[in-house]
């Protein structure tokens, strides 16, 4: 059966101490991202976006509040337990690509799987990469691919296990145009085609144009939710905000 609601976010606070006083990073978050949308997310430098991502990944717990990522509770559990959560559930493209440069493209996407101890879904990566451009490119090293491909390389990595959520933060960011355009398709391909969640952490209007919605922050709230965005649009919303 497949889960309404592939991520939820229930009344998130996540406050830190800056020497005398404290910072209130999210304030009240509430939140539900549909299994099988791709929402991006937007805002100012100290929005909370980052931090929005770190709670909702499971990578830091909240000060209060509840994370639910595919049905399991995770703010509360003990950080072993969480990371378990993260490995069966979660899957992250960042900036960097964080590709082994000693390992072939094929080692790489596999990495995480047999650091888990799990097997490899061979014609589920073969699909994947397929759909990815990647399946001629299975045998080179990072250092022979153009950025663009070791991407693609580290979406096929986020997928292998299957997870309720891909967590994507900045991952056009080292890229050149085109390639950029490309990545930025295959995530909304993924989850038009495939049904799968992408949450992207992005600044710029025209990646966030890609996705289904767009959840606009500042000052660690939730101050607007675009469907169907335009760059223009969003641009423009930015502008705003900053003129605050």
């Amino acid at each position: 059966m497949t889960l309404e609601h592939a991520l939820t976010l229930n009344r998130v606070t996540k406050t830190y101490a800056d020497g005398d006083r404290t910072v209130i990073a999210l304030d009240d978050i509430s939140l539900a991202v549909p299994t099988g949308s791709f929402l991006a997310v937007m805002g100012p430098s100290g929005s909370g976006k980052s931090t929005l991502l770190n709670c909702a990944a499971g990578l830091t717990p909240p000060t209060s509040g509840e994370v639910t990522i595919g049905g399991t509770g995770i703010s509360h559990l003990n950080e072993t337990r969480r990371t378990e959560v993260r490995r069966e559930r979660v899957g992250f493209v960042f900036q960097q690509y964080n590709l082994v440069p000693s390992l072939t493209v094929e080692q790489n996407i596999t990495l995480p799987l047999r650091l888990a101890g799990r097997e490899p879904d061979r014609a589920w990566l073969r699909q994947l990469a397929d759909r990815m451009g990647l399946d001629a490119l299975f045998r080179r090293r990072p250092a022979e691919l153009s950025g663009g491909q070791q991407q693609r390389a580290a979406i096929v990595r986020a997928l292998a296990a299957r997870p309720g959520v891909i967590f994507a933060d900045e991952p056009t960011g080292a890229l050149d145009l085109a390639s950029a355009v490309e990545v930025l398709s295959l995530l909304r391909g993924l989850a038009d085609d495939l049904g799968q969640t992408v949450v992207l952490v992005t600044h710029d209007a025209a990646a966030a144009a890609r996705a289904h919605d767009v959840l606009v922050m500042a000052d660690g709230r939730i101050v607007d939710i675009v469907s169907h965005p335009s760059a223009d649009a969003l641009a423009h919303r930015m502008t705003t905000l900053a003129a605050r």
